[in-house]
């Protein structure tokens, strides 16, 4: 059975590369994403190619071998489906889920997790909006577009907010912008770095270049 560390690095790779598209993930990126020193993530890349589970090519990056993106996509399952289950069935914030989820990832069996997708009736995402992989480990690419290159006034559904973090996602909860809601871009400003929102509900909410980047929309139909 892989240890949780190995799970964790498969898992960070697996991310980094659906962002990376062919190019080699560096252990600079698998370092800072996991907190630990350059030489740490060096080393330990270097036992995962070992085990067979990624590529390595010295001084250019890491790849994840078919072995190690199905492990990958298993662990990425199973967080996606525990931060849904402790969101609708435990009742806990979204904003919450995400370090418990990392936690339990390591600990729950395969046949719970089958459990859990049965039980929230096979959801495709989590309350991120974060795609959930399916039981053989396939993922399905998406390409929906951010605040910040989606259509000026036309009709959009948030879909997916990319990043975790408490105080942003409790921010962008505030300004109406989870997933599901509706909204237009009725402006960017390139010299501010700014986009202006009109929310389906409320008053219009101006954010930063950086915080658009993070929250995908898909047109309404």
């Amino acid at each position: 059975m892989p240890t949780s560390t190995v799970e964790d690095y498969l898992k960070c790779i697996f991310l980094v590369q659906q962002s990376a598209g062919d190019r080699l993930v560096s252990t600079g990126q698998i370092a800072a994403a996991l907190g630990v020193a350059p030489g740490t993530a060096t080393a330990m890349v270097k036992t995962l190619a070992e085990s067979g589970l990624v590529e390595y090519e010295p001084y250019s990056g890491v790849r994840l071998e078919p072995a190690g993106e199905k492990l990958a996509a298993h662990v990425l399952r199973r967080h996606r489906l525990i931060e849904l289950f402790l969101v609708q069935v435990m009742g806990m914030d979204w904003s919450e889920v995400h370090p418990e989820a990392e936690l339990l990832e390591h600990a729950v069996s395969d046949r719970l997790i089958d459990r859990i997708d049965e039980m929230l009736g096979r959801p495709e995402a989590d309350p991120h909006g974060d795609p959930i992989p399916s039981e053989s480990g396939e993922l399905e690419p998406t390409d929906d577009p951010t605040l910040l290159d989606c259509p000026l006034d036309v009709p959009v559904r948030v879909v997916r907010v990319t990043d975790q973090d408490r105080d942003f996602l409790r921010l962008i909860e505030r300004f109406g912008l989870i997933p599901g809601s509706q909204m237009r871009v009725t402006d960017r400003d390139e010299q501010a770095d700014t986009v202006l929102v009109a929310p389906g509900v409320g008053e219009p909410v101006k954010l930063g270049f950086r915080a658009a980047s993070k929250i995908l929309v898909r047109a309404l139909v």
